[in-house]
């Protein structure tokens, strides 16, 4: 039996496999392809808060150094910069996904993680003391947990019996990359239906980018309606042939009732789905199982009761809910349309303001402004961990380099000396730091004597010349207490 069996290896369920990995778990990911590679780029990009849990793994300086960081990002017709944010990485990187699985799998691979290809799920059986998870090729496996981070169609979800809510698609586009025999057009279309364009990749292929006439059906499209289409739109098809990638995306807003059904777990867009608008999608699976991953660990090596795993949905969901809220907003401006564009204007005078309303929605965006609810206290709380520059007995260190094996940190700023109790699973540091603390929204606050961060990177106390709370905050986010 395994620990955990992850279905589906994107890059949620290859982020979650790592974690997993680094918490000491026996996990295993299945996935139905042959091999990591995807046919064409698909989506790409990742926001700030992405990248900062990428850094705090020790792994971000190889995705940037593939991508192209972007210091702005839009709401409606807004352009939003992102250069102020206190954050070590104010931007947002493009990188298409085939990249980003390329190198979290590098990744995984360095970790010892096994992938079993080419084998599908049909379902799953739980029961008290396990799940047998139903293989296409005949046979079972048996694991603990099951983690369904298969993706919008979600065979986890479906066989859990978890409800998947929201609003029906209103409209649909067609995504393709191709070869053209005809000179692209200088700019793009944006009309009643929605948004158009043909834009060149540089290996000598055009991502196309249309939006249907009318709602398409759930099937494959063909490049006969792609042609079709781009005809209807601009006159001619350009001569679109040979496609290596050929789909069709709605702005159908879905997300799961509940992420947890007993041992089956749900995650990435198994748990949500959402128009592509604003380029989330990959970055909510990736903070979902950074989120979902050190918990579960802990809760299979029975240093954590299963009470535990009930913040996973408490806050990730919530958490989800207020991004899709953000994806169908933005979903709105994609057309032309004199009331819309009336609103994108009132919205461009707001976000425009020096009072901060713009900050408001780029720290949304960015996943930067992200508060779990953990009860009232210093506006650290709750929230994740500024990468501070602190000085410890050992010298200079960025906070961030203190998460590379996701254990939680304990660090002291002066103030009473704490108790050194869960030295097996929690770091102790004494630093010192000098500088401000600045929180995303919140701005400035007073600095704390102490901090418990988890393995997420969000504060799970603080003190404040205290060591009130501590204990009880060591005992829910870290298990039960030893030496």
């Amino acid at each position: 039996m395994h620990d955990v069996v992850i279905v589906g290896s994107g890059p949620t369920g290859m982020m979650l496999a790592g974690e997993l990995r680094l918490a000491g778990v026996d996990v295993v990911v299945l996935e139905r392809r042959e091999s990591q590679g995807l046919a064409g780029s698909r989506g790409g990009g990742i926001h700030a808060r992405t990248i900062e849990l990428l850094d705090q793994r020790g792994i971000a300086d190889r995705f940037l150094a593939e991508g192209t960081t972007m210091h702005a990002a839009t709401f409606g017709g807004t352009r939003l910069d992102l250069s102020g944010l206190p954050t070590r990485h104010p931007y947002t990187l493009a990188l298409f996904q085939n990249h980003i699985e390329r190198l979290l799998l590098r990744w995984v691979e360095e970790l010892g993680v096994p992938i079993r290809r080419s084998t599908e799920v049909t379902g799953i059986v739980p029961d008290d003391e396990g799940v047998d998870v139903q293989l296409a090729s005949s046979g079972s496996l048996r694991a603990r947990y099951v983690v369904g981070a298969d993706g919008g169609r979600s065979v986890v979800r479906r066989e859990a019996g978890i409800e998947f809510v929201g609003p029906d698609a209103t409209r649909s586009s067609l995504i393709a990359e191709v070869e053209v025999t005809e000179e692209l057009p200088q700019t793009g279309k944006v009309d009643e239906r929605g948004i158009h364009g043909l834009h060149p990749m540089g290996d000598g292929t055009v991502r196309v980018v249309l939006t249907e006439a009318e709602l398409g059906p759930t099937t494959e499209p063909t490049l006969e309606e792609l042609r079709r289409g781009l005809i209807g739109v601009f006159g001619t098809d350009f001569g679109v042939h040979s496609p290596t990638w050929l789909s069709r995306f709605t702005d159908a807003t879905r997300q799961a009732a509940s992420y947890r059904e007993g041992r089956v777990l749900l995650a990435g867009d198994a748990a949500h789905v959402h128009s592509p608008t604003g380029g989330l999608g990959i970055g909510l699976g990736v903070q979902d199982a950074v989120n979902l991953g050190w918990k579960l660990g802990q809760v299979v090596r029975g240093v954590s009761g299963e009470k535990l795993l009930d913040t996973y949905h408490a806050e990730r969901h919530p958490a989800g809910a207020r991004a899709l809220k953000y994806t169908m907003a933005q979903s709105l401006f994609q057309k032309a349309d004199p009331r819309q564009e009336a609103l994108r204007d009132l919205l461009d005078e707001v976000l425009g303001r020096d009072d901060g309303a713009g900050t408001l929605v780029a720290a949304l965006i960015t996943g930067l402004d992200v508060a779990y609810d953990l009860g009232v206290g210093h506006p650290l709380l709750g929230r994740r961990m500024p990468d501070l520059d602190i000085i410890t007995p050992d010298g200079p260190v960025r906070v961030f380099e203190l998460s590379h094996q996701a254990r939680p940190v304990l660090l002291e700023f002066g103030g009473p000396r704490l108790d050194a109790a869960w030295t097996d699973r929690v770091q102790h540091v004494s630093a010192t730091y000098s500088g401000a603390w600045e929180l995303p929204v919140v701005g400035e606050v007073a600095a704390p004597t102490a901090v418990l961060v988890r393995p997420d990177g969000h504060v799970a106390w603080v003190g404040e010349d205290s060591a009130e709370g501590l204990t009880e905050a060591l005992t829910t986010w870290c298990g039960t207490a030893s030496r």
